[in-house]
């Protein structure tokens, strides 16, 4: 079909500019970005989404700022890459930073190019994800740039809770510009290229004389295992856009909807043999307890969270009979599952994001108690045991508790113990539930009489034997009804899955009330 020259000449002029957008800050900063093992901004965009799936918007937006000989400058894109595409088809809404542009600068331009993704996607009902690669706010612009940060750190904060918001850092993330990644659910970061920081290396060596290095102050592995700051941890970029697409997979797009059912045929009565050999019954003994979680979920299959910081607690995404589960988990492997400052801010944390978007909650006790010592009173541990008491108690889909061993005191109330809105707790019959361990209480409650005897240590022995046959077993809890179904270890999941297949439809409110003044 032939084309009017003069639309002809309008169609070739389009692409030209459009090729010319691509191009970002031109093929020498494009391969400077490749020297530096970095993808650009698209490329970045299209190993995450599905083939052919993206659609890009505002491509021709353009700064405007007119200060120290920015008019003369070319900024495609205005370092920023935004639109919407898809993974396993299912919609989700994306910004991308470019660093060949102005060092990925943000300006007046390129940050209403992100909030109109982000107002989009909260209209829509669509995850966010942000890649930020950003030199931090164009110093050009001035009180500009200030405002394009106050507008997303504005938006961050009013969607939280709406959709699923996620950032990958791959790149530099500096200055102010870490908030808006540090108030979105999930951060990912890869080893070697990303950094955040609020203040970097030069000033810190200024203001303090400290001299430290870009990787050492803010690198991967320091915001995965230090700070907490970090959610995931990869080697490579392709490796953090898996992780990405692996996490979707067990969250629904908005608050507005459950997260999709993928059942594999993974049999619900399946029995669990194996964790007779994993759970010791010497309550003293450790174990891991990823591998009681892999036997009970839906093939073996846990997608951890937060896998390198607090590793005394456990928390990620399964599925039980292909429905999308958050489990909570004490780690007797360190620091004997016990619950200290870090532990908590994560258990509470995740809990109140599953409860956003209705993923309901499995929790397995196995803790002496939280952590006691004056380091932990002077840190505040009442401050920070608090939230996850407050966590609990909040959300309300379906909760599901299972103590393992142990569950001593204000650590077994605070794993949502049933005065928490839980709605069925297990036990396996080598469970213990008590304000403490038996050697404890019989040395507190008995102190007296193991004094006077004959021979006291005779005496403290039968008086720890009276005390863990009188509560240190399930069997008082399930009296008074604290415990509602005590179970073999190898019907674990059949009965876990009974119980959440009865709780998918639950339905509970809360007072009405603004929101809850939560102990930060």
């Amino acid at each position: 079909m032939a084309i009017d020259p003069g639309i002809d000449k309008l169609l070739k002029e389009l692409d030209e500019r459009k090729k010319k957008i691509e191009l970002g800050g031109g093929a020498d900063k494009i391969e400077k970005q490749h020297r530096a093992g970095k993808l650009t901004a698209r490329e970045r965009i299209l190993k995450l989404l599905d083939p052919d799936s993206f659609v890009e918007t505002d491509m021709f937006v353009h700064h405007r700022c007119e200060y120290f000989g920015m008019t003369k400058v070319e900024a495609p894109d205005d370092g920023v890459v935004t639109g919407y595409g898809a993974i396993d088809g299912r919609q989700i809404f994306i910004f991308s930073q470019d660093f060949t542009v102005l060092g990925g600068s943000l300006g007046e331009a390129h940050a209403s190019k992100i909030v109109k993704i982000m107002d989009l996607a909260a209209k829509v009902g669509a995850p966010l994800i942000g890649i930020n690669d950003s030199g931090g706010g164009r110093i050009q612009e001035g009180i500009d740039a200030l405002k394009g940060y106050s507008q997303l750190f504005y938006r961050n904060s009013i969607y939280s809770g709406v959709m699923p918001q996620i950032s990958a850092i791959l790149g530099p993330c500096a200055g102010g510009a870490v908030y808006s990644p540090a108030i979105t659910d999930f951060i990912f970061m890869t080893e070697g290229i990303s950094r955040m920081f609020l203040t970097g290396p030069n000033v810190i060596k200024e203001v303090t004389g400290e001299e430290i290095s870009d990787e050492e102050l803010g690198g991967a592995k320091v915001h995965n295992s230090i700070s907490g700051v970090a959610h995931f941890y990869s080697q490579t970029e392709e490796e953090c856009f898996q992780q990405i697409r692996r996490l979707m997979t067990f969250l629904p797009a908005s608050n507005r909807e459950k997260a999709p059912v993928r059942y594999s045929g993974d049999p619900l009565d399946r029995r669990n043999e194996k964790l007779f050999q994993v759970v010791p019954v010497n309550g003293k003994r450790p174990y891991n307890v990823i591998k009681v979680i892999e036997e009970i979920v839906d093939d073996n299959d846990f997608f951890e969270v937060h896998q390198h910081w607090a590793r005394n607690m456990v928390v990620g995404f399964a599925r039980i009979h292909g429905h999308s589960i958050g489990v909570i988990a004490n780690q007797p492997m360190v620091l004997a599952g016990t619950l200290d400052i870090n532990a908590s801010d994560k258990a509470a944390r995740f809990v109140r994001f599953c409860d956003c978007f209705n993923i309901p909650l499995l929790t397995l006790v196995d803790t002496p108690a939280f952590l006691p010592g004056k380091a932990a009173e002077f840190a505040g541990i009442i401050r920070h045991g608090a939230k996850i008491l407050f966590a609990y108690s909040e959300a309300t889909v379906p909760k599901i508790t299972l103590v393992l061993r142990k569950g001593y005191g204000g650590g077994y109330v605070a794993m949502c113990h049933p005065e928490l809105g839980t709605d069925a707790v297990f036990a396996w019959p080598m469970a213990e539930i008590a304000m403490m361990g038996a050697e404890g209480a019989a040395n507190i409650v008995s102190r007296k009489e193991i004094e006077k005897a004959p021979d006291p240590e005779k005496k403290r022995q039968e008086k720890i034997q009276e005390y863990r046959a009188q509560f240190s077993n399930p069997y008082a809890s399930g009296r008074r009804g604290y415990v509602n179904y005590i179970i073999r270890p190898d019907e674990t999941r059949k009965m876990i899955g009974r119980a959440f297949e009865m709780l998918w439809d639950k339905q509970e409110e809360r007072p009405k009330k603004k929101h809850g003044s939560i102990p930060l």
